[in-house]
This record gives C-alpha cells, structure tokens and sequence, in this order.
C-alpha cells in the first residue's frame, strides 16, 4: 500500500472525527457556552452546509493549482478550523471553527479520491478510493464514542485537540509521501495511475458536466445516500420505540452499523474493480431489499441487529464506485469528484426530511425505513439506465478533448 495513500486515509480519518465527535460532546459544548441546546445543534447543521459549499467552492477555486498542494492546503485549512474550536472564547468562535474545518471536506475527499487512484495500478482504483475513504468509516464507528469518552474525562477542548494533532500528523504525511505531480500527470501506460490526464482550469471542467452519465450518477448518489440517511436519521427511535431496545443500548447498535460501514466500503471497493454498475445496481437494490426487510421485522431485537449492520454493509458499498465513476466519465475532473459529495450531503438532506414527513404524518417509526427503501429503489432505477445506456451507447460521454 503506497504511504502517499495510508497519510491521505489519516486525513480522511481525522476528517471523520472533527464530523461525528461533536454529537457526543453537545451537552458539555451547550453548557459551557451557555446556549440551548438548539443553539449547540447548530454546530452539527453547520458544518454539513459547509461541506457542501465549500466542495464546490473551494475545488473551483482551486482548478489549476497542483493536486498535492491544494490537498496539504485543505488540510492546514481542516487544521485551523480545530484549532479554532479547540481554543474558542465563545460560541461564535466555536461556529467560525466548525464552518472553516468544513469547507475542507467536500473538496479534501474529492481531490483526494483523484490522488489516491493515481497511486495503484488502473484495475485497483475503487480499492484505492476506499482505502482512503476507510479512514471516514473508521471515524463513523469511533467519533462519538471518542468524544464522549475524551470529553468526559478532559473536557471537549480535549477532543478537538486530538483532532488537531490528527489533522497535523495528516498534514506531514501528505506533504511527504504524496507524489508531488499525483492525479495531475499520470506514468507511462501500464503502470500505476495510467489514467487520462485530468482537465485543468475552471472552463475545462465545467465541460465534464455536459456528460449525461455524470448527471447519472450524480443523481444516483444523491438518491443512494437519501435511501440511507432517510432510515438512519431516526433509526434511534426505531429501536427504543420498535425493537424494544434501552437508549443505553443505541451507542453499541451505532458501532454495529458503523462496522458495516467499513465492511461495506471495503467491499464495494473490491467489486466494483472487477464489475463496476453491476457492483454499483447489487448494492443499491440490496439497500432497498434491506430496508424494506427492516421495516418488517423492526419489532425483532435479533433481526434488527442483523439488518443494521446489513444496512451499513449495503448503504456504504456504492461510495468507492460511485467516486470512480463520475470522475471517469468527466475525465478527471476534479469538480466533478467534489460535486459527488455535495450530492451525497443533498441526498442525506433530502432523506432525513422525508423520514420525517412520514413520522409526522403518523405513520409510525418505521416509516423512515420505507422511505429510505423508495428512495433507495429511485436511485437503483437510475443507476440500471446508467448502466444500461453506457453498454449500449445511447449515451455518449461529451466531455470534448482538450
């Protein structure tokens, strides 16, 4: 594994952290500022709107400059925001730190996914990209848990300077184990990386969005990550209200479907360098089998257990795909990576408020999870015309040559 790759999952890993810690640590944050509680929610609201601005934004911004560079800038950037946060006066401050450690995030793992496919040979690019992104499942699975625990013994500043010195060990690893010329000029054909080179400047890029396969999958994403989060977001409720669970026992049934997260990452990695839309149409209609078996048998302990750890496996298997997909079709183009992840946040956006029309409507706790099973069958739809018009032809790639 190429130390370039191993330094960008730390990255991603402290990344993870600085996004999910902060649920554990609220109440402490909230008193220790004096604000409500809806006040300290806002620390989490945030910081999703942020990545979703600055990873268009900022990967605009940014279109000509050297890949290794703009990566080690995200990260001082990703670094400054925690210290911010780390040292803040007041609640103001603390938002001003959550809002700049976001802005790195869209662009950091969209750049980066580019990176990272650059440093392994052609047939191992999804495993690459997962392998960077396995620092964000790691960061699902421990966030919360770490900084309740860090919290509650050194108080919350102390989670936010772990994450600093994450982000620093990160930012050295980077800087001098990434290639300097990596995704930007790739090896001689048959080595690693031998992919086209990616289009530089702002106008080159935009042109990657004339591609109706980009748009595709864009849209996939952004209806898989709905399908998810549409039954994640009140999967608390589901289990206290439904399956008979104790609140106690969320925190361990979070790790379980974090593990699956993982797994499912990983795995989605491996299938999709062998067969990539049929990995990406199995996962997403395994999602919505999932889901909708969940909703089903959402009154069994066991089988809820079983089924969440499933719906991670299912729900995080198209990610490395679905990366390395619209970033083949728009050649490249590294705003077209970073839009993959504005997608998945819109999506995570529009599944949530979904699930929640449906609790409010009266449909019950697992109603979220039918939900999330419609979504999810959208966006299985989608990516079978994808496929399909991609094998056929009656699609074109319009991305024109530079």
């Amino acid at each position: 594994m190429p130390g370039g790759l191993v330094a960008l999952a730390l990255g991603g890993f402290g990344i993870g952290l600085t996004e999910f810690l902060i649920a554990g640590l609220l109440p402490q944050v909230a008193s220790s500022f004096t604000v409500s509680e809806a006040a300290a929610g806002r620390l989490i609201s945030g910081y999703a709107l942020s990545v979703a601005v600055g990873a268009i934004a900022l990967t605009a911004a940014t279109a000509r400059l050297p890949r290794k560079q703009v990566l080690v800038g995200l990260v001082a950037l990703f670094v400054a925001g925690n210290l911010l946060s780390a040292v803040a006066p007041n609640y103001p401050v603390m938002l001003l730190g959550r809002i700049v450690a976001a802005l790195c995030h869209g662009s950091f793992f969209g750049i980066g996914s580019l990176v990272a496919r650059s440093l392994v040979a052609p047939e191992k690019k999804s495993q690459a990209v997962a392998v960077m992104f396995a620092g964000l499942t790691v960061a699902n699975v421990l966030g919360v848990p770490f900084g309740a625990l860090v919290g509650e013994r050194w108080g919350w500043r102390a989670a936010f300077w772990a994450v600093t010195a994450i982000g620093v060990l990160a930012l050295a690893g980077i800087a001098a184990l990434v290639p300097a010329r990596a995704g930007r000029t790739p090896p001689p054909t048959g080595t690693a990386g031998s992919d086209p080179v990616p289009p530089s400047g702002l106008r080159a890029q935009l042109r990657a969005f004339r591609s109706w396969q980009v748009w595709l999958t864009l849209t996939a994403t952004a209806l898989g990550y709905g399908g998810m989060f549409g039954a994640f977001t009140y999967i608390a409720y589901t289990f206290t209200e439904v399956s008979g669970f104790a609140s106690a026992d969320v925190a361990w049934l979070l790790m379980v479907y974090g593990v699956g997260l993982v797994v499912g990452n990983l795995v989605g990695g491996r299938a999709a360098d062998r067969d990539r839309d049929r990995a990406l149409v199995l996962a997403l209609f395994g999602l919505t089998l999932t889901l909708a078996l969940f909703g089903l048998l959402a009154g069994s302990a066991t089988a809820s257990v079983v089924l969440v750890f499933v719906m991670g496996v299912t729900g995080f298997a198209s990610v490395p795909g679905m990366i390395t997909r619209v970033t083949d079709f728009a050649h490249g183009a590294a705003l077209a990576a970073s839009a993959n992840v504005s997608a998945s946040n819109v999506g995570n956006a529009l599944g949530a408020w979904l699930g929640g029309l449906a609790i409010t409507a009266g449909l019950g706790y697992t109603s979220p999870l039918y939900v999330g099973a419609g979504i999810a069958l959208l966006a299985t739809v989608v990516m079978v015309i994808a496929a399909r018009q991609a094998r056929t032809g009656q699609v074109a790639d319009r991305v024109p040559a530079r």
